[in-house]
């Protein structure tokens, strides 16, 4: 019968048991090396991009309305064609060529009379008749102007409505894109000055997405999620924003 020697038994043991403990740590940190080199590839960083102009309209629409009432219809009517000459005049007169205004139908308009009660009755009380005019002009200093003096028409006895200009700016499609190389460029500068202080490189593009165009009075801090077209000044702000992401390389 072969007998073994039980120190040599327990040596071997013990040096198996060392072997492998050495494999699994060696494992363990081969392992985790590789799943930081993964994780480290897959590290991206995401950056909104900021551009910003300032524009000045270069379209302006006005809308004026007035009303001319009488008991008779034909004397209103008559009233609103001697109103809208007059009218004419003043506005050819503030340097607005006839071709360039637009006049609307007549609206006519019945009042009845109420009775003791309140309630309207049959009798017509009188004839409410009304007119509007409409100024298109690239000349958006001259609408401003109409707008702010066509009031004084009153004065001649004219049932006189102005309502606010709008203002127009018919570049806004190729200035869109120059605004999204802008803030794209903008992006990517913020993207690399973040990597650099982190150690790393911006590497390639990985997503990007528009934001919505705001266009604003001029110091307006004012934003609305589905974006914003200021109509009531001449002079403008155009603000786009850009949201990209960028691998990060170490």
């Amino acid at each position: 019968m072969i007998k073994r020697n039980t120190s040599d038994l327990t040596g071997g043991l013990f040096f198996l048991g060392l072997f492998l403990a050495f494999a699994i740590i060696l494992s363990t940190f081969i392992m985790s090396r590789t799943v930081e080199r993964i994780k480290m590839s897959h590290q991206t960083v995401r950056v909104k991009g900021y551009a910003e102009k300032t524009i000045r309209s270069d379209m302006a629409v006005w809308n004026g309305s007035f009303v001319s009432r009488s008991t008779n219809l034909e004397s209103a009517y008559i009233k609103l064609q001697a109103d809208l000459e007059k009218i004419r005049s003043y506005l050819a007169e503030l340097g607005v060529e006839g071709n360039r205004i637009d006049i609307s139908s007549i609206n006519t308009m019945v009042r009845y009379k109420r009775n003791d009660q309140g309630i309207f009755t049959n009798v017509i009380e009188r004839y409410d008749l009304e007119q509007r005019v409409e100024i298109r002009s690239s000349d958006v200093d001259l609408i401003s102007r109409i707008s702010r003096k066509s009031t004084s028409l009153i004065q001649d006895g004219i049932e006189f409505i102005s309502f606010p200009p709008q203002y127009y700016f018919t570049g806004i499609d190729e200035m869109k894109i120059e605004l999204l190389g802008d803030a794209t460029r903008d992006a990517f500068a913020r993207a690399k000055q973040l990597a650099e202080n982190s150690g790393s490189r911006v590497g390639e593009l990985a997503s990007a997405s528009q934001g919505v165009f705001q266009i604003t009075p001029l110091f307006s801090t004012e934003v609305q999620d589905y974006g914003m077209y200021d109509t009531s000044t001449i002079d403008k702000s155009i603000k786009a924003v850009v949201t990209v992401e960028y691998s990060i390389i170490r």
